[in-house]
This record gives structure tokens, sequence and C-alpha cells, in this order.
């Protein structure tokens, strides 16, 4: 009996393994033409992430423009608009076909803009928002870099 129930705990730790590969570290992936890896979606979950990559982008623009402007208000309510807050409308489907690598820099710069949005805020310094909006901006380099967003077959 002892040794159905061991190879019955090592069918299901097999199984969950797999399982956990395939929705948390792997995602639903394939190579790209262009050497990149894409990431396949259907079209509104693409759109999703692309209006998420868009709101990054529009942070960045109104984090600058309040550097210029000397405005650290402006810098910080604009870093709070990207920050995590801004990732919890993602579904968990979603989150299950985004490769592991693609969800930790995600994760990484929505933590870096609330991180900035801080650091402002206590400070009310602008002067150095740009050496963190450049480690910032290095996440979405290297996002980019690797990944590109595809449709399902």
């Amino acid at each position: 009996m002892c040794r159905i129930c061991w190879f019955m705990v090592l069918i299901l730790a097999v199984s969950v393994s797999a399982l956990v590969y395939l929705f948390v570290v792997r995602g639903v992936t394939v190579p790209a033409s262009d050497g990149r890896t894409a990431i396949l979606l259907a079209p509104a979950e693409r759109d999703l992430v692309l209006t998420e990559m868009r709101g990054f982008l529009a942070a960045v623009q109104s984090i600058t423009e309040g550097v210029v402007n000397e405005d650290p208000a402006a810098v910080a309510a604009a870093a709070r608009s990207a920050g995590a807050p801004a990732q919890h409308s993602v579904p968990a489907s979603l989150v299950g076909k985004l490769p592991l690598a693609f969800k930790r820099l995600g994760f990484d710069t929505h933590g870096r803009f609330d991180q900035l949005a801080l650091d402002v805020g206590q400070f009310g310094d602008t002067s150095q928002v740009l050496p963190e909006l450049v480690a910032l901006m290095n996440n979405c380099v290297a996002c980019h870099a690797a990944y590109r967003i595809d449709l399902e077959p």
C-alpha cells in the first residue's frame, strides 16, 4: 500500500511541476523570426499589454516634463500612475501566458515607478529622477529587445 501512495505522490509532483513550468515559467511563447521571443496572446490580451506599455511611455514623458519644469508633484503623480496598482487589472489568465522573465521585468518596472514616486514625494527634489529613470528605461529596452507580442494562431 505504501508503494502505491509514494507512486501517486510522485505522479502528482511531476504533474504539478510540469504545470508550474508551463504556466508560470515558460508562458505561451515561440521563437520569433527576428531573434526575439514571441508571446502569443489573444487580441484583447495583446491590446491590454500594449496599452500598459503605452502607459509606461506616457508616464516617462510626464516625468521628464516634470523634471524640466522642476515640479516634483507632477513627477510623483506621473510615476504613481504607472506603479504597482496599474498591474492589478491584468487577469490571471493573461499572466499565465507570459514567460517568467517578462513578468519579472514588468513587476520590476512597476516597482521602479513606485520607488521613483516615493523618492520624489519624500524629498521634493527632482535632481535624482533622471538616474532612476535611466534604470527604469533599461527594463523597457531589455524587454523590447527580448520579446514581441504576437496574436495566437
